[in-house]
Order: structure tokens, then C-alpha cells, then sequence
């Protein structure tokens, strides 16, 4: 996978925008990315209502649904079991996160052909800069209707685009060409695009704020765009100035090219809590293998590992320890996660999740105090090995023993 923007910073809002041309931001969503993914496997479910993320009767929450599925009310982020109420004739089908993220893969090398500036916002969305790409790729709108084309000629996987000058309305604009569609904004168009849409369209616009709105009169972005910017920030501070500028199209983003990951984590909820000590520790081994590997292929190195352990009472602890030196190497974290499971669970209470988070990173390779050059070097090289293999046929193909009991349907 090429190296991407995945980060954004926000910049001064009055300061002078950072192309001399016309900026051209395409937001690339996938169509229910997972159920999508799942059908290539199992085309005779086409057209029927799918559910992805675990089966009927689990504790869990869906992952994604089918539009047919949606219909009947269910969305991602629902209790599975919730969902198998609002429509109990769908086929719920259990999750497949290695699976998902080679065809995420397989899009994002596609992206990379179009722009050098390209932003991973998630497993199944991306933003792809296409400002000043046009004697390479021709206009804007040909650029993204030749790329979304191409991404479901590679993948046959259906994708949506929305192409604008600003991320905000980008996104919105997908949203609104699915399933299947392009959408294209003219700059200066946006707050015509937007004035229709409600309000909690908004990117940023929970529960909260929309109640909040609606005690004003506000349902529509139309609405919302004929409130005043002092009226906005006397009801909800500062957030008002940001709802102000929002319902205008207008975003104070930018790519922000090379910026390092402050954490990388991996977490597990069981279906049933469970005080099993051997599928506990394989599930920390592969968690924390995963992220190493994520790290590695990042470039960097880590200082700090934190282990989360949420018990079935739903109370949550972490731990972490701190290297004297950054490394990048399986066995250094696998030792020092197995160290603070130890030391954090006595094996009495149930466990409903854990999780390994790395942090504290750098670019170097420092580990000269951790272990003797030779052994070192061996395990560099085990860990290059193991990465190309794991890239090759997947990283639940390859797993340090200890994980193997625990290494199917992990995030």
C-alpha cells in the first residue's frame, strides 16, 4: 500500500488558500463497502437484505448493512441483535477485517495513480486531491468519473463520488450520489447544494446540536444558513462560528501530507465475556502483532505500549510500560503486553474486550540497549520476512504461535 495522507490539520481560516488554481477535492466513499466485499464471495445474496458484523443472536453491533437491509431501519453501529428485529428475514454474516482491508488496499493503489495527495479517511472512504493534476489526468470532473470507473472495473465493487472545492461539501456530496454516482459542486454553488439538505447533514452535527437547532426553528441547512453568526455562537459558542461557516460549505481543512499517526491500536470484544486464559492471550498476541506490523510499515518505531482490558461489569482499565529505547520488533512488545496482562488480571473476572495501543513514536531505529546486535539483527530480518509473506497471503496466514488459537475474524 503507497504511503498516504492519512492525518488532517486545520489552518487559519483567513489565511490565503494554498493552490494558485482552482482547488478540486473528490471524496471517494465505497458502497456498503463490507456487505459489498462479502458478495463477491457470495453472489447469490445480491439483492437481499445483509447484514455484516456477526450473527443474529450475538452481542455486537452491525458493521454495515445492505441498502435493501436499510430500508427496514438498520444501520452500522446497531446492536446485531436489534438489527435481526427490524428485519429478521436478512442474512447476518460474521466479519472479515483482513478480507476488507486488502480491497481497501486494492483502492487506495488505485487513488494513488491520480494524485500524490491522497487521504485514507477510513477502511472505505478517502480524499484524493485532484488540484493541478489536469495535463496528467484532464478536468477534474473527467478525472473522477474515470477513476470511480476504474476502481469498480478493478474491484467490482460499486463506489460513489462527490467532487467540490472544500472536504465538507465533498463529502456531503457523496452522500447524496449514492449509491453508484458522481455529484459535482461548482465552486460558488455550495450553499445552493447544501440550503435543501437537513441540517444534521452536517458533518459534526449529533444529537445534541440538532436539538439544540430544532429549539431555534432550524431543520434544513437553508434555515440554518439565514441564522447569524452572533446568533449561532450566543446559542452554542464556538461551536456556532464553526455551524456558521459549515452551512456555507466553507472548511478550514487541509491536507496535511507525512503526518505521523499519534497511536496505533487494535482492540477485541468477545461475543461472550470470557475468562479464558489461552484464547486472552493469543487475542493480545494478535492484536499486538497486528499494530506492530501497522507501525513497521509506517516507518516507525515505538516507545510506549498500553494494554486495555474492559471487564464485564463494563469497567475499564489500561496499563502501559515504556521502553527504555523505541523499537519496531514483535518480540519486544509481545514480552512487555504479556508482562502487564499478568500483572493486571488475576484470572477471576470475565473479560468483555482488550486492546493494544502503541504510542510515543519516532522514525529511528534505537533499540541498541534492548538487545545484543546479533539477536537484533536476527529478528529484523524474521520481522522482514514475516511482513513480506504477511503481505503476500495475509496476516492471519502467518502468526507467532502464541496468537494462532485466537487469529480468525480479528480486527
Amino acid at each position: 500500500m503507497p504511503k498516504l495522507a492519512t492525518y488532517r490539520a486545520k489552518h487559519d481560516a483567513a489565511a490565503p488558500p494554498a493552490h494558485d488554481c482552482a482547488v478540486s477535492i473528490l471524496h471517494v466513499d465505497m458502497d456498503a463497502f463490507f456487505v459489498s466485499v462479502e458478495l463477491l464471495a457470495r453472489p447469490e445474496l445480491r439483492g437481499k437484505a445483509v447484514v455484516v458484523g456477526g450473527q443474529r443472536d450475538q452481542r455486537g453491533v452491525v458493521t454495515s448493512a445492505s441498502y435493501e437491509a436499510r430500508k427496514f431501519g438498520v444501520h452500522s453501529a446497531m446492536a446485531l441483535r436489534t438489527a435481526a428485529k427490524l428485519c429478521p428475514h436478512a442474512v447476518f454474516l460474521s466479519s472479515h477485517y483482513e478480507l476488507y482491508g486488502k480491497y481497501s488496499d486494492q483502492v487506495a493503489n488505485i487513488l494513488s495513480k491520480y494524485s500524490p495527495i491522497v487521504e485514507m479517511a477510513s477502511i472505505d472512504e478517502a480524499y484524493i486531491d485532484l488540484t493541478g493534476t489536469e495535463k496528467l489526468h484532464g478536468p477534474p470532473l473527467a478525472a473522477a468519473h474515470k477513476l470511480l470507473t476504474e476502481i469498480t472495473a478493478s474491484t467490482n465493487l460499486p463506489c460513489s463520488g462527490g467532487l467540490a472545492a472544500t472536504r465538507l461539501v465533498a463529502k456531503i456530496a457523496s452522500e447524496q450520489a449514492k449509491p453508484h454516482g458522481l455529484v459535482w459542486v461548482v465552486s460558488g454553488s455550495e450553499e445552493k447544494f447544501l440550503a435543501p439538505l437537513a441540517a444534521r447533514r452536517i458533518p459534526g452535527i449529533g444529537k445534541v446540536t440538532e436539538a439544540g437547532l430544532k429549539d431555534l426553528g432550524v431543520e434544513t441547512i437553508a434555515q440554518l444558513q439565514k441564522l447569524s453568526e452572533e446568533k449561532l455562537e450566543q446559542s452554542f459558542g464556538a461551536w456556532g462560528y464553526a455551524l456558521y461557516r459549515k452551512a456555507r460549505g466553507i472548511d478550514a481543512y487541509e491536507f496535511f501530507v507525512d503526518a505521523e499517526p499519534k497511536s496505533i491500536s487494535h482492540n477485541q470484544t468477545f461475543g461472550e465475556d470470557t475468562r479464558d486464559r489461552e484464547l486472552l492471550e493469543a487475542t493480545l498476541s494478535y492484536l499486538c502483532q497486528k499494530a506492530v506490523k501497522r507501525m513497521r510499515d509506517s516507518g516507525l518505531h515505538a516507545r510506549t505500549v498500553t494494554l486495555t482490558l474492559r471487564f464485564a461489569n463494563f469497567v475499564t482499565i489500561t496499563r502501559n510500560h515504556t521502553l527504555a529505547e523505541p523499537a519496531d520488533l514483535d518480540s519486544v512488545f509481545l514480552q512487555a503486553i504479556s508482562k502487564l496482562f499478568s500483572q493486571a488480571w488475576d484470572g477471576r473476572l470475565n473479560l468483555r474486550l482488550v486492546g493494544v495501543a502503541l504510542t510515543g513514536f519516532s522514525g529511528g531505529p534505537q533499540q541498541f540497549d534492548l538487545l545484543d546486535p546479533n539477536r537484533r539483527e536476527k529478528l529484523e530480518r524474521l520481522a522482514k520476512t514475516t511482513d513480506r509473506l504477511r503481505d503476500k497471503f495475509g496476516f492471519s496466514k502467518l502468526q507467532y504461535g502464541g496468537s494462532l488459537p485466537a487469529r480468525d475474524d480479528r480486527k
